[in-house]
């Protein structure tokens, strides 16, 4: 049974791979958009009630001779309600995330993700002696994400079926605490000015590139996102932002400075580079507090002193250098071998730097389990990530016991997508 998917056709599509295994089929939708994208009408059930029947709707569905049961994220009210119901009754659940190891990997667990994932209770040294008989090389991460454009292009259609279509499903209600129409203006007020935030991104990033000064690089998330929400003690962005300022104006040597940058996705639900002005004055700090709006990690990346974040597993392609990241909420990656245990001031003042040979175990680790190559908005990533993703589903064991009884999925060849 499929509940809410990524944005797109890449559900149905996976669906399709694995009738063909000879396994029926179901989703249940919450709305036109999740009708759109799933093209078998006869195995799309419509959840039109009110959603305060749903916990004993999909108990009593999930018990009628359902075996598995697949999700996006594990945090939306209507999902959780879902895992909660699937384990009591020891039904499987199958979960996929955006990757761990972003660009060009996706996440597929069973259980949970994220803060509820397996990985927060592993030891690097415990995945040491999973990786004991196997023998690979490890690839570069990827500089970009490939696929941005796709990406918002198919929220945008997402939302304007919700928008326009969705006469059918008048108890609807969105998981997020924005109304549908306003989702529908930010997915497409993010296409229509795509290249006037291009143009300043290239120039706040060639400004910080060419001025020569040391600066720690802080990453932003999305406010409503359930890294924030769920793992972690903060309410949005602009709290964060404070923390960072304030930590970095106490100990930070006068001659450094602090860049901002914010998600590739963030849709100025707030708008955090007035924020960071306003921070900046306040703290006086002008001309030392900088902001990037989305663009590639990469480029800040490469001339950065530390990372700061609140669990964002971009840090993972910081720690990949080498460099120093403390992270302020619970994330896969925080495992004291490679994240700082410092207080922020002190971390702002002289950052330890990780256990580069640890991370790297660890990096293997995920990319030998969870880490799949592929992506869910683009046509070539979706038929490459459902040819590898679909015997994993399928298997009676999840990825971290396949490896450690030497089942692995032969899906990990280390390749990334172009």
């Amino acid at each position: 049974m499929f509940l809410q998917g990524p944005h797109g056709p890449f559900f149905y599509d996976l669906s399709k791979a694995i009738s063909q295994s000879g396994a029926d089929v179901t989703k249940i939708g919450f709305n036109e958009g999740d009708r759109f994208f799933w093209r078998n009408r006869s195995t799309f059930v419509a959840f039109t009630k009110p959603y305060e029947q749903w916990p004993k709707f999909v108990e009593d569905f999930l018990g009628d001779g359902i075996t598995d049961l697949v999700i996006y994220g594990d945090t939306r009210p209507l999902h959780k309600a879902a895992v909660e119901a699937a384990k009591r009754l020891g039904i499987r659940v199958h979960c996929f995330e955006e990757g761990y190891l972003r660009p060009y990997w996706v996440t597929y667990e069973r259980g949970g993700v994220n803060g509820y994932s397996r990985l927060m209770g592993m030891s690097v040294n415990t995945m040491r002696e999973a990786l004991s008989h196997v023998d690979n090389d490890q690839p570069e991460a990827p500089a970009r994400w490939g696929d941005m454009r796709q990406h918002i292009l198919l929220g945008a259609v997402y939302h304007w079926h919700i928008l326009f279509r969705n006469r059918r499903f008048t108890n609807y209600k969105t998981h997020r605490d924005s109304p549908v129409s306003h989702e529908f203006w930010l997915h497409f007020k993010r296409l229509v000015t795509r290249p006037a935030h291009a143009f300043r991104r290239w120039r706040a990033t060639q400004a910080i590139k060419r001025n020569g000064f040391v600066y720690h690089l802080s990453l932003l998330q999305l406010s409503h996102d359930s890294s924030i929400r769920s793992h972690s003690e903060f309410t949005g962005m602009a709290e964060f932002m404070r923390i960072c300022v304030e930590a970095f104006a106490k100990k930070a040597p006068k001659h450094h400075h602090l860049v901002f940058k914010s998600h590739p996705l963030e849709d100025d639900r707030q708008p955090l580079s007035k924020v960071a002005d306003q921070l900046a004055t306040e703290f006086d700090l002008t001309g030392r507090i900088h902001f990037v709006r989305g663009g590639k990690l990469a480029e800040l990346l490469d001339y950065a002193r530390s990372v700061v974040t609140i669990n964002s597993t971009a840090a993972q392609q910081a720690l990949w250098r080498g460099l120093p990241v403390k992270a302020l909420g619970a994330g896969v990656f925080c495992k004291p071998e490679f994240t700082s245990d410092q207080a922020l001031e002190d971390f702002f003042a002289a950052p330890k730097k990780p256990d580069l040979t640890a991370y790297r175990d660890y990096r293997q680790f995920l990319l030998m389990t969870s880490q799949i190559t592929g992506g869910y908005y683009s046509r070539r990533g979706r038929v490459r990530l459902v040819r590898q993703v679909v015997d994993m589903v399928l298997s009676e064991q999840d990825p971290y016991d396949a490896l450690e009884t030497d089942s692995a999925s032969p899906v990990q060849q280390f390749q990334v997508v172009k």
